[in-house]
């Protein structure tokens, strides 16, 4: 007889004759908010809980991304910040890119990591857990875009903010490769000490148009 066979025979009879099958339980998870992408009460739940996470969130008219993502690399890296270094997804509107700054072009990670800040957009943003969503598409950018420079500012569209994480998922090819960010890199493993940038920016600034 194997080791497998005495544990499994030990369980058995520790079960006994009349053991039973449990029912399969159902759940009945919430699979919707209710309220429709892009509702205001879902824009201020977004910017709370972005903000709980220590994060900075910038709110704009749609005509005010590009002013708003210059104050926005303003308020993650100071003023008198250098074009130089902040690089943008290739794919980013034209519009909202600050001028001078560099467009990634799939150069070596190590050279991202000299950046200072990148600019993506997002593919949705979740209000109820404070979550953005980036899939690698042109306008967010490679993984690597959101995860070397210590600031990441990301535009979000109001029509992007849905309620739930089932609302979230249903907007997104799970065979791309997803990133989802809840607020600045952080870490309290060790003595529950929160340290930040420990995994990704340091730094994270949300510009919100809606």
């Amino acid at each position: 007889m194997s080791a497998r066979d005495d544990v499994l025979g030990r369980i058995r009879q520790a079960l006994g004759p009349e053991r039973t099958v449990p029912a399969e339980v159902v759940r009945d998870y919430r699979l919707t908010d209710g309220r429709p992408a892009g509702d205001p009460a879902l824009l201020d739940l977004l910017v709370d809980r972005v903000e709980d996470y220590r994060a900075t969130v910038l709110r704009c008219a749609p005509a005010g991304i590009g002013a708003t993502v210059q104050a926005a690399l303003t308020a993650g890296l100071g003023a008198g910040w250098d074009a130089a270094d902040v690089v943008v997804a290739p794919g980013l509107d034209g519009a909202w890119r600050p001028a001078g700054c560099d467009v990634d072009d799939d150069r070596p990670a190590v050279q991202l990591a000299d950046r200072a800040a990148s600019v993506t957009a997002v593919a949705v943003g979740i209000a109820e857990t404070g979550t953005l969503v980036l899939d690698g598409s042109p306008a967010c950018g490679r993984r690597a875009l959101s995860l070397l420079p210590d600031c990441l500012v990301c535009v979000v569209t109001a029509d992007q903010v849905v309620g739930s994480v089932p609302e979230g998922l249903a907007r997104l090819d799970p065979l791309r490769p997803l990133t989802m960010v809840s607020g600045p890199s952080a870490t309290s493993d060790i003595e529950l000490q929160r340290v930040e940038g420990v995994h990704g920016p340091r730094t994270l600034v949300v510009v919100l148009a809606g």
